[in-house]
């Protein structure tokens, strides 16, 4: 496994493999690689001839500065899993690589970065669609693969790729999640025990959710109010954002649900007594009309299906 700390070293390496007719999978991430991580690497491997992973904690996607201080940084480990994992090059670049002197180009994709996310967070998908922009400059893959866990960012850079036409394919990969439900994050780390365990409720409403829907329920404030009453069992669990959207446009969906409908849940799980702060957890699921209801003995759960996600 090589690793590479410089854009030009990086570009280098890419020219060499496309000149061999190789095909590269590049997997950008932050570091604190978990199991989730490393399907996306699989995704990647299964999808080319070398997989490239990028580590790099990109601050012009933190709005708030004791977030990026407090992001985990785990580099020697993550090189072990990626060396593990038959990564081919691992890119570790410093923030004044990936920002030089005099940087002022930034990527904006304005549309699906307004809502959700893009609404409690400033500024968080201008730096997102901009570092990624320049990884895929630096790397130059055929592929690049993220975690439909963060499915706004997901849309948003397929979107910018578009846009932009860029030659990549951008491929999404299933959430990967805990025993639990819980889905996989570098943020779970920073939770405590107690907010470890109440974070399950999480999973919990987006089960709630596809049980209801999958028995004929519609009514789309019914079934956030369901979500809602499932993460209220947590005293340390507060809602930044549960709200239905179209998948494609991430505009909010009709009264009444009709077609493939995304739910897009983030929580902030906070110490207790404390108005702001705490660990924010995202997760989503899409509702497709075309699931037929099951009778009990039938139905897996949300949480069953996606423990059998392949690792």
């Amino acid at each position: 496994m090589e690793v590479i700390s410089d854009v030009s070293s990086l570009q280098d390496r890419a020219d060499r493999h496309r000149a061999d007719g190789l095909r590269i999978g590049l997997v950008p991430t932050m570091g604190a690689l978990h199991r989730g991580h490393l399907s996306l690497v699989e995704t990647a491997r299964a999808r080319t001839d070398r997989v490239y992973v990028s580590i790099f904690v990109n601050p012009t996607q933190f709005n708030d500065p004791a977030d990026l201080n407090g992001y985990p940084r785990t580099l020697e480990s993550d090189l072990a899993a990626c060396r593990k994992a038959g990564v081919d090059v691992v890119f570790t670049p410093t923030a004044d690589e990936m920002y030089p002197p005099g940087c002022q180009t930034t990527v904006a994709v304005d549309e699906l970065a307004g809502p959700l996310c893009g609404a409690t967070r400033p500024g968080h998908f201008r730096g997102v669609t901009t570092v990624v922009s320049k990884l895929l400059s630096a790397a130059k893959p055929h592929v690049a693969v993220f975690g439909e866990k963060d499915f706004q960012q997901l849309a948003v850079i397929r979107r910018m790729a578009r846009d932009l036409l860029m030659d990549v394919e951008i491929v999404g990969a299933p959430t990967v999640r805990e025993p639990d439900g819980l889905a996989m994050s570098s943020r779970n780390e920073n939770l405590d025990a107690e907010a470890r365990a109440q974070a399950t409720v999480v999973p919990r409403a987006i089960d709630a959710v596809q049980a209801a829907f999958r028995s004929g329920e519609r009514n789309a404030a019914q079934l956030v109010a369901l979500a809602e009453a499932e993460i209220a069992k947590s005293a340390r669990a507060e809602v930044d954002y549960l709200e239905l959207r179209d998948p494609e446009t991430l505009r909010p969906a009709p009264p009444e649900l009709e077609g493939e409908t995304l739910l897009a849940v983030a929580v902030f799980m906070r110490p207790p007594g404390v108005a702001a702060g705490g660990v924010r957890l995202i997760d989503n699921c899409l509702l497709d009309p075309r699931q037929r209801a099951e009778s009990k003995s039938e139905s897996l759960s949300f949480r069953t299906v996606c423990q059998e996600t392949p690792q």
